[in-house]
């Protein structure tokens, strides 16, 4: 099926799950369509990957704004890691999957197909999309309330602001003498859609571990959690 062909029911369904009506429902069919999917190289502007640029600046922008309305006295750098938190790939995904944005994805056969769920940076990337959508459809207003209404549980669920686990390892060792962790990439496998990159952390007289995720960032965040517990009974 492709992005044009999509029933204009289901993309009914998804707009009422996004609280919002369309005046351009071209919009959410772009939104929801895959860069991969046939035909779109001749045409890239129809994927959305152009939305998704746009709904990263604009989830950022209402998060900035929220975080500093609910947390009025805390610090910037408090604010800045809740912030991370809320607008990272992981977080986008369980709200792409908390609509059930999969289920209205337009993506290649090889991509996708009959059998196959999207990725976890797929979905990611296409709840970006939407956001995107919303914000030119309906200004930021429609944005806010979509963020707000999905994000809300996500950021009550974090009573003290989260610590990057890289953060939390270059404290701990720059705190006893031991110098900065250091990161090496061990390699990199699966397809340019779904790649898993593998990284080792090292650090003066406590060790090494290793880590796995979807980027190198993640990565190295998976293989310092790694190497944390251990530093904490140290």
């Amino acid at each position: 099926m492709t992005a044009q062909q999509a029933p204009a029911d289901d993309l009914a369904r998804l707009g009422r799950v996004l609280g919002h009506v369309f005046a351009d429902p071209d919009l959410l069919v772009q939104a929801v369509s895959h860069p991969s999917l046939l035909g779109l190289a001749r045409n890239a502007a129809r994927g959305y990957e152009r939305l998704e640029f746009l709904g990263d600046r604009v989830l950022g922008l209402v998060v900035a704004e929220w975080l500093l309305e609910r947390f009025p006295d805390e610090a910037e750098g408090a604010i800045a890691r809740r912030h991370t938190a809320l607008v990272r790939a992981e977080s986008l995904a369980l709200v792409a999957e908390a609509i059930d944005l999969g289920a209205h994805l337009r993506l290649s056969a090889g991509e996708g197909g009959a059998e196959m769920r999207p990725t976890p940076n797929v979905l990611a990337d296409a709840c970006e999309a939407v956001i995107g959508a919303l914000y030119i459809d309906g200004g930021l207003e429609a944005a806010r309330r979509f963020i707000r209404a999905r994000w809300a549980d996500l950021l009550a669920g974090d009573a003290a602001p989260p610590q990057d686990p890289k953060t939390a390892l270059q404290e701990w060792a720059m705190a006893r003498g031991r110098g900065l962790p250091e990161y090496t990439l061990l390699g990199r496998t699966g397809p340019d859609h779904a790649p898993a990159f593998q990284v080792k952390v090292a650090v003066a007289g406590l060790g090494e571990a290793t880590g796995e995720g979807p980027s190198k960032r993640a990565a190295e965040k998976a293989a310092a959690a790694a190497l944390l517990p251990g530093t904490m009974r140290a």
